[in-house]
């Protein structure tokens, strides 16, 4: 089997799937505080179609699959759809982007599925500063079904991420890194990036990963990098000097990664993205719902990674913002 690439020699290996545009939140730099029109059921994929797409994706060469949204779990039945992708022989790892806020009910249907890794967003463990941002007074919620995803540890690491924002978020770097050192939680922290609905992203708003880790060292003393091999890895890892718990800074804007991305996006109305700020999609939908073949679609998706854009020129006169905003994209 030929390797999926794109013109560059990127091998492409990681697949985000969003299945919702739908979220219970309204986070300031994601959606309006009123959201926004929320898709047709008719327009967004079939659990049957996500999982024939996962298939001939990982048939060609995808090893890892991300369920997104908007929030994924606010779509019923989500664990029928794990137990379906679990079962596809070659796909090496399955995982999901979640606000946490419905894991106290879900986190153990979703471990029996047969899920087995997490990813939470969250952002501030201040209670007003949480709701401020999500527009949501839902911090315990979070916290609970935190709790309750440790009772299954089957389902691990549990990654917490937390985008940063210059005069929001520097307050509570020592704190998040304190749970870090507390939990079996791997906190990293995301440099805030321009796919706000509200399009008000300002290049000083950015809290970047390198001014995070130097706030971390100031109070724990200097951070060990974990090499792991990979150079697609998005995040920069790091231990505290006596190798109890893990963070890491994903920095797409000061430290951009696109040289060695691997990954596609595929939105919850089957539209291809091969970038998070492409301006173009490809239309898979149209086709799963033709009569087209696998090997048909498997064409289909080889043309648009081939197309796949060399990097996203933020900070570069150059850059166009992204088609949708992130819900609508998918995390």
């Amino acid at each position: 089997m030929e390797p999926l690439v794109d013109s560059y020699g990127r091998r492409i290996k990681s697949l985000r799937i969003s299945i919702t545009d739908k979220c219970n939140f309204r986070c300031t730099y994601c959606m309006p505080a009123e959201g926004l029109p929320w898709l047709k059921k008719a327009e967004i994929l079939t659990y049957e179609e996500i999982t024939r797409i996962s298939r001939i994706a990982v048939n060609i060469g995808i090893e890892q699959i991300r369920l997104t949204g908007g929030e994924p779990l606010v779509r019923r039945d989500v664990p029928e759809l794990v137990c379906q992708l679990r079962q596809i022989e070659g796909l090496r790892s399955l995982s999901l982007t979640t606000n946490g806020i419905l894991l106290k009910q879900q986190a153990k249907a979703l471990a029996e599925a047969g899920l087995t890794r997490i990813n939470v967003s969250l952002d501030s463990l201040d209670h007003e500063k949480f709701r401020q941002l999500t527009r949501r007074d839902q911090l315990d919620g979070v916290l609970a079904g935190l709790a309750e995803l440790e009772k299954h540890p089957s389902i691990h690491p549990i990654k917490i991420n937390a985008v940063a924002i210059r005069g929001f978020s520097e307050d509570e770097v020592p704190i998040f890194a304190r749970l870090a050192r507390n939990k079996a939680y791997v906190v990293r922290w995301i440099e805030f990036m321009p796919l706000d609905a509200d399009q008000i992203w300002r290049k000083e708003d950015i809290l970047t990963g390198g001014e995070i880790k130097a706030i971390i060292e100031a109070h724990y003393g200097p951070l060990t990098q974990i090499t792991t091999g990979d150079p697609s890895e998005t995040a920069r890892r790091y231990t505290f000097s006596d190798g109890v718990g893990e963070v890491g800074f994903i920095n797409p804007v000061s430290e951009p990664f696109c040289s060695t991305c691997d990954r596609i996006r595929i939105t919850a109305d089957g539209q291809l993205r091969t970038c998070l700020f492409a301006t173009e999609e490809t239309d898979l939908r149209s086709v799963i719902r033709s009569e087209a073949t696998d090997e048909e679609i498997a064409q289909v998706i080889r043309q648009a990674v081939w197309h796949k854009e060399l990097k996203h020129y933020i900070g570069d006169k150059r850059f166009k913002r992204a088609n949708r905003s992130m819900s609508r994209i998918g995390g």
